[in-house]
């Protein structure tokens, strides 16, 4: 599976400066103007795991292929947007298409970068978005709603649906996102929500873009605190970064790159850190192959079978499963080889229903 992450935010937050970082592309244009941005820029990246080239190391394959994230910079949202200010209907449906939301938000200031509500303000700007999102669900509810009732005469389980879409409207309504609404056991209600494909039930990475100082100096940064608590309050994750000094270290070499990094203080790039925390809030995690001349990386669930794995990589793999051949990365890379572990005891044979862990590297065997 490929994770996809939808970039959004006010206009002039550094969403598209941000978008040429992680990329490392230059197709979103910039300007200091709102909509900019009018279609949204999309690109394909790889996932920065230092795991797999480690692995390719030592399995020395012909080919590496890492897993795959798919970001869509967003237009700018204004107030307004769910009823169509700054064509916001069409910048909404967008959302709809993404697994996880990035909301960038500006923490930096800059009399050159005009700002939609005149000053920088991280906590009101954050509530516009997310008001616009919540107006919008609620039309969204409130139509499905419309259609229940006309055909809910007669049909018990078409009542049960129209109860439970008014229990949602209503914690709409209270000001509560939808991912906070507590699912109804009722399988078809269930499945009539998962239709809606509701923008405030979608898991958000509150990302400050805030100023180059503030990156060896963040814990004395007011804006990005409050970014931060924010966060915290909503059991999120929340990241900071630069997008300047990230789009800046595009096309330098990789020492140069890792040097500059660590004068700021910064571990690792903005995109291996926003990626992780998708990859944390959708539950994901990796399993690796060295199968034939390729060492690869895949994305999956975590608390995926093994026969379910088996099917990421092939429906026939799902199919004809008959074991799978199980080692855990730091025994590969202790023991340096899959012969070397088979010998060492360390290479388990685990059946269909055996649970994946992040970072096993596994051989299947499969006959169709």
């Amino acid at each position: 599976m490929t994770l996809s992450i939808g970039i959004i935010g006010l206009p002039n937050v550094g969403k598209s400066t941000l978008f040429n970082a992680l990329t490392k592309t230059q197709n979103a244009q910039t300007a200091n103007y709102p909509f900019c941005t009018i279609e949204p820029n999309k690109a394909t990246v790889a996932v920065p795991d230092e795991r797999l080239n480690v692995i390719a190391g030592l399995a020395h394959p012909e080919k590496i292929t890492h897993a795959t994230v798919d970001f869509c910079d967003i237009a700018g949202l204004v107030r307004g947007a769910s009823t169509g200010e700054g064509l916001g209907n069409q910048f909404l449906a967008h959302i709809r298409e993404c697994a996880v939301l990035i909301h960038v938000v500006r923490c930096f200031e800059d009399d050159s970068i005009v700002h939609a509500d005149g000053r920088v303000d991280p906590v009101r700007d954050i509530e516009t978005i997310e008001t616009e999102l919540l107006l919008a669900d609620i039309q969204s509810v409130e139509r499905r709603i419309e259609r229940l009732r006309k055909q809910a005469k007669g049909d018990a389980g078409v009542r049960a649906t129209l109860e439970g879409m008014e229990q949602l409207l209503g914690h709409l309504d209270s000001g509560r996102p939808a991912i906070r609404f507590e699912s109804p056991a009722n399988n078809t209600v269930r499945e009539a929500w998962r239709e809606l494909g509701l923008l405030t039930a979608k898991k958000v990475i509150y990302c400050a873009n805030v100023h180059e100082l503030a990156l060896t100096n963040g814990a004395k940064h007011a804006a990005l605190k409050a970014v931060q608590d924010f966060a915290a309050a909503r059991g999120a994750e929340a990241a900071s970064i630069c997008a300047k000094v990230e789009e800046e270290l595009q096309g330098l070499g990789e020492e140069e790159h890792k040097e500059i990094l660590a004068a700021y203080g910064i571990p690792e790039s903005g995109l291996a850190r926003i990626i992780r925390a998708g990859y944390r809030s959708l539950g994901l995690i990796s399993f690796f192959t060295t199968a034939g001349k390729e060492a690869r990386a895949w994305t999956i669930r975590e608390g995926t079978r093994a026969v379910q794995a088996a099917g990421a990589i092939h429906g026939d793999f799902e199919r004809g499963f008959i074991r799978a051949e199980v080692v855990a990365y730091e025994d590969y890379v202790r023991l340096r080889s899959e012969a070397s572990c088979r010998s060492a005891g360390v290479l388990r044979t685990e059946g269909r229903e055996y649970l994946v862990k992040d970072g096993d590297v596994i051989r299947f065997l499969f006959n169709v």
